[in-house]
């Protein structure tokens, strides 16, 4: 049996896999081999050898699943911090604008509180608290519109390329007489 790509289970895809597991301590406990139960199970002789010694070690306890692999690293007062953190803004984490980036947060939870996440995993957390992606909700208090609609009008047509024309360009097919 195939984990899902990079490995991540879910819940269900966990349970799943306890089943097998368990499937195949009763094929311990009837003294079959490790190759049987493997081909029987459909998984690999390693996996079977692996869940063998897990339960001669410690019972079926030993092969029930340990739960999902992607607990939070942050408690909830830890949590709460890096929330006021981020509040306080970049500035006052010393970059040079005021925008958090994935990277930047991620960069700040390790040196707040000395865990590595990555840039995927930092937005999760954030997911997982109410956090969304946003735009600034009001507009930099230095812009001025006048000046935007201006600078619209007049220098903009001046800027941008000028638009082609709708005719037939050069090609062999549409010049066909020319050579």
């Amino acid at each position: 049996m195939r984990y899902a790509q990079g490995g991540r289970l879910t819940d269900a895809g966990r349970a799943v896999r306890e089943r097998v597991r368990l499937q195949a301590v009763e094929r311990f406990e009837g003294g079959r081999k490790n190759r049987a139960i493997a081909a029987a199970l459909r998984v690999s002789e390693r996996s079977v050898e692996r869940w063998r010694r897990a339960w001669r070690e410690c019972g079926e306890a030993g092969v029930l699943s340990k739960g999902s692999p992607g607990r939070p690293r942050l408690s909830d007062a830890q949590v709460t911090r890096l929330e006021r953190e981020l509040e306080r803004g970049p500035l006052a984490h010393g970059w040079s604008d005021q925008r958090w980036t994935l990277a930047r947060i991620k960069t700040l939870i390790g040196r707040l509180f000395h865990v590595s996440y990555t840039v995927e995993g930092t937005w999760q957390l954030l997911k997982r608290h109410g956090w969304s992606w946003q735009q600034p909700a009001r507009r930099a208090i230095e812009r001025d519109d006048a000046a935007v609609e201006v600078w619209k009008k007049e220098t903009w047509p001046l800027v941008r390329a000028p638009r082609r024309n709708a005719t037939p360009g050069w090609s062999s097919r549409t010049k066909q007489g020319s050579r």
